[in-house]
């Protein structure tokens, strides 16, 4: 079943804060294998011109990927989970994600279209603290595999 079209320019409300913790951001360095002491030590931090420890850039992908459930949860759409590969992945960093931050994500469906019976739905995260101050854009193609595929 197609995705429905007329979710293009849909926006969902912001999702409910995810406070980022030094334990968290210390985990997700490990797991990437980044090694620089801006992203474990809050006094190497702070001597760079950081407020706390920061996360590597990827770390936005924490946030805006469990963002995405507003559109798996969705009935309408007709997204088959089941179906979809991550197809592309791009973020924006307004300013580093630091420990400390509260942060929401408004979820906007930017793009469907149709291509050789697949469906491309392509996702833009906008990555904010509670406050308003615009942290991270985030953006995701997911291809929706056709049922012949």
């Amino acid at each position: 079943m197609p995705l429905d079209q007329s979710y293009i320019g849909r926006a969902y409300p912001p999702s409910a804060p995810y406070e980022v913790g030094r334990e968290k951001i210390r985990e997700f360095a490990d797991a990437v294998g980044e090694t620089s002491p801006v992203h474990r030590d809050p006094e190497a931090a702070r001597a760079a011109g950081y407020r706390d420890v920061i996360a590597p850039p990827t770390f936005a992908v924490i946030v805006s990927l469990k963002a995405n459930d507003v559109l798996v949860d969705d009935p309408e759409l007709g997204l088959d989970y089941s179906r979809v590969v991550h197809g592309d992945q791009t973020f924006t960093h307004h300013r580093p994600i630091t420990a400390g931050d509260r942060l929401v994500v408004a979820l906007h469906v930017d793009a469907i279209q149709s291509r050789m019976g697949n469906d491309m739905l392509s996702v833009r995260a906008e990555i904010s603290t509670d406050e308003g101050e615009l942290v991270t854009t985030g953006r995701c193609t997911l291809v929706v595999r056709g049922e012949d595929a």
